[in-house]
């Protein structure tokens, strides 16, 4: 099959290369998916899992990419719940090879049914960005009606997301960003946006929960800004003060197919709304990763047109 490899850390974007690589086999519990499309995220390759496997070892040449929506075409020995044939979009593991390949490999259990109204690369615009914003509303900020949320990053593929789900819930939602994302953060939603290169942050007022995406002095900023007891959900990887009285979440998203189910609900009857930004092919993807141009949504790649 025709892959995206990643060869070598140091290389960053110049490492990777487009070349034929094994076929993969279904594990136990496994399924094998003909891929038709495949999210993308520029972080990747900075993440250790993308080198090395649990045990430390160089996995290298791997295949980076962990969302797809495709058809299953292979089940493991033992894997129950999905059939050949079937349309599925969900999370590979962030060890194991990905999703920038023609098939991958992937444990069924990451994997839910895609409904036929939803395709291909909306499905795969979808997993790490709802389910990111999914659980850092209501698994780790407990989020409650009434509640006001300051979004950072509303207009960005994870933001989009935390936007609508926070709103639908019942809570009031600041979103923040440049200047050239206050149309696009109001337009999924946010009731109040925040430039944060011209305008004064803390003038949005109390908040009761912080959904952080960038981190440093801007995490530090918004966290004097949570109401006694409030909450800061972070995915940068660290957490630079705590709410007073309380709780500071620093996670990693996780498969789901209760939540992707739930997702793929919400957006085949259109109240929750994807946001797909740059699409390419496989052949196209790596210029496309190096483009220089800020993709305002989810990278997508259309593995199969």
């Amino acid at each position: 099959m025709k892959a995206i490899l990643a060869d070598n850390e140091s290389a960053g974007l110049a490492g990777l290369r487009l070349a034929e690589h094994p076929d993969p086999a279904p594990a136990i519990n496994d399924v094998v998916v003909e891929i038709h499309a495949s999210g993308w995220i520029s972080t990747e390759l900075e993440w250790p899992s993308t080198w090395v496997d649990r045990t430390g070892r160089d996995r290298t040449p791997s295949v980076p990419g962990h969302e797809l929506a495709g058809v299953v075409t292979a089940l493991g020995y033992g894997t129950t719940g999905l059939s050949v044939g079937q349309r599925v979009f969900g999370l590979a593991d962030w060890h194991r090879d990905g999703t920038l390949a023609e098939y991958v490999a992937i444990e069924a259990r990451n994997l839910a049914p895609l409904p036929d109204e939803i395709d291909f690369t909306v499905g795969a615009s979808l997993p790490i960005s709802a389910l990111t914003a999914w659980q850092g509303l209501f698994q780790h900020g407990r989020l409650e009606p009434g509640q006001r949320v300051l979004a950072h990053g509303a207009a960005g593929a994870v933001g989009t997301m935390v936007t609508q789900l926070a709103r639908a819930a019942g809570a009031h939602v600041i979103g923040t960003g440049r200047a050239a994302d206050r149309e696009k953060a109001i337009e999924y939603g946010a009731h109040e946006f925040v430039d944060l290169a011209h305008d004064v942050l803390e003038d949005a007022g109390q908040v009761d929960l912080v959904f952080d995406v960038i981190g440093g002095d801007i995490q530090k900023r918004s966290v004097a800004m949570i109401k006694p007891g409030g909450t800061l959900v972070s995915v940068v990887g660290s957490i630079e003060a705590t709410p007073a009285g309380g709780r500071a979440v620093d996670f990693v998203v996780e498969a789901s197919r209760s939540e992707l189910e739930e997702i793929a609900r919400r957006v085949g009857d259109g109240s929750l709304r994807p946001n797909v930004g740059t699409t390419t092919t496989l052949t196209e993807a790596i210029a496309a990763f190096n483009s220089t141009e800020r993709s305002k949504g989810k990278t997508v790649v259309q593995v199969r047109p």
